[in-house]
């Protein structure tokens, strides 16, 4: 799946237009709700590690509001599952750099 298109509140996949925080991993694509809004807790990630990635980027906003709990950090430790946090238009980017190469998870943040 490619991602494009970044702004404030938007991002494409495959060329369908996203306005709601979203992952993608494995072909496939859901809405992300968290359990405290700028916080991603373990929880946060249950979906996308059913899929089982070896990295996971997350896209933190337009702004980088987004945390990333200490847990949620141990958690991917303990799996063996690579972690990548940046701002949502990096990680876009190094999403599609990655995702050619091997199995990767994107939660992306589309606001602040």
């Amino acid at each position: 799946m490619q991602l494009s298109g970044y702004r404030f509140g938007r991002v494409e996949v495959d060329g369908v237009p996203w306005r709601e925080d979203l992952w993608i991993c494995a072909g496939r694509t859901g809405s992300w709700r968290r359990k405290e809004g700028h916080w991603v807790y373990p929880e946060d990630l249950a979906e996308v590690l059913e899929l089982l990635p070896e990295t996971v980027i997350i896209g933190t906003g337009a702004f980088g509001l987004l945390r990333v709990a200490k847990e949620t950090e141990e958690l991917l430790t303990q799996k063996g599952i690579e972690l990548i946090v940046l701002p949502t238009k990096d990680a876009v980017e190094r999403y599609n750099e990655l995702a050619l190469k091997k199995r990767v998870a994107a939660l992306l943040h589309l606001t602040c």
